[in-house]
This record gives structure tokens, C-alpha cells and sequence, in this order.
């Protein structure tokens, strides 16, 4: 994933561009999602979903169109076939989102989570997710691995949510999460807060491992 993160970063830091951009990687991420589920998204719902203003969204549009990963016309902007095939990579290995009540795991008023395929292994103790969601404004975050059927918090073997069969089934049923896969989860007062910086967290930790 490591290319195809850069790839974002790149989008990001158009050369020749002297505007101070106000969208960063994770943005960019959302935006490819929005345009993965839906034919055709208007440069409003952009502002809306992505917490960016107007010339932001023509800005991001522009990088996006200069690497012909999108295209536009009067119903909106579109994933090209290019487009198309560059996203599939990303969710092929972040293949499922879900938002979870306050709990003993996460104790934000928001908390989204993310799966991430088969990347139990090159998580250390969490610390590092936790700080790559700290950076984007998350009060706290939390990663968990899932191993033998349960999910664990890194380097241990018992059970997270052995007595929290409510959030356990919430994340069984939203995730389905399979052996070795990893969960993290940004805790936030805020929603859109807590789904950019997993977001964030979940993208670092690809694109440095």
C-alpha cells in the first residue's frame, strides 16, 4: 500500500502549486470513497462530507483530474476506469467502517472504526495508531487484533470484549473481520473528527509499514 498511499500524498502536494491546501491525505481518502459509492458527487457534497470549502474541493478535483483518476461533468465528478482500479486497491485491504456507542474500548462520544486486512502483525503495542489519531484531534484511539475469534489488544491473548457481547456482536456483524485482521477505533466528541483521524491512523500505519 505503500505506492498507493504515496500516490495520495502526491495528490496532496501537487508540484507547482503555491496554494496552502486545506485538505490533507485522509481528505483525499474520503473523497475516493464518496465517489466509489455513488455515480456522481456534487462539489457541495464534497464541502459537506470533506469539512472543506469550495475552492478546496475545485483544487483536490484539479489533482485528482491531472491524474486522470476522475472526471467531470454537469451531474458531478466521477471515478474513471483508472480511478476505479486505484480505489479497489484501497479497499481491498480497508474493507469495512462502522461507528460504535461509548464503551470500555472507546469511551468517545464518537467512535469510528476501521478494518484493515491481515495487518495484526506489524502492529507493535497501538501507541503509534493512537498518536496518528491524536494528530488529527482525536481525544483517544484504540487497536485491536483479531485473533482465534476474539478481539485482542496487541501482544495479549484474552478477550477485549468478553464482557461487552454488545459491542463484540456490533463489530462482528458491521466489520466481518477474519484471523489476523486489525480494528482501530478514534474515540471524539466529534464525528467527523473521529472518522478523519482513524482515517489517518489507519493510512500512517500502511504507509510506514
Amino acid at each position: 500500500m505503500k505506492n498507493e498511499i504515496k500516490k495520495l500524498l502526491d495528490i496532496v502536494t501537487r508540484k507547482g502549486s503555491s496554494k496552502v491546501l486545506s485538505f490533507s491525505i485522509p481528505h483525499v481518502f474520503k473523497a475516493l470513497q464518496m465517489l466509489n459509492n455513488q455515480k456522481y458527487v456534487s462539489r457541495g457534497l464534497f464541502c459537506n462530507e470533506l469539512h472543506i470549502g469550495e475552492g478546496a474541493v475545485r483544487t483536490l478535483i484539479s489533482h485528482l483530474k491531472q491524474d486522470e483518476i476522475v472526471d467531470t461533468i454537469k451531474a458531478g465528478t466521477f471515478l474513471t476506469q483508472k480511478g476505479k482500479k486505484f480505489t479497489k486497491k484501497f479497499s481491498d485491504v480497508i474493507t469495512s467502517q462502522c461507528v460504535i456507542k461509548s464503551c470500555n474500548i472507546a469511551r468517545g462520544k464518537y467512535n469510528h472504526v476501521f478494518l484493515v486486512k491481515n495487518y495484526s502483525k506489524i502492529i507493535c503495542n497501538g501507541m503509534d495508531q493512537r498518536d496518528y489519531a491524536i494528530m488529527y484531534g482525536a481525544k483517544s484511539a484504540t487497536t485491536l487484533s483479531f485473533e482465534n475469534n476474539k478481539f485482542v489488544f496487541p501482544n495479549e491473548t484474552n478477550d477485549a470484549l468478553k464482557d461487552d457481547v454488545m459491542t463484540k456482536n456490533i463489530l462482528l456483524e458491521k466489520l466481518k473481520p477474519k484471523e489476523r485482521d486489525i480494528v482501530i477505533i478514534a474515540s471524539s466528541d466529534d464525528p467527523f473528527v473521529s472518522e478523519i483521524s482513524a482515517m489517518n491512523s489507519v493510512l500512517t500505519t500502511l504507509a510506514t509499514n
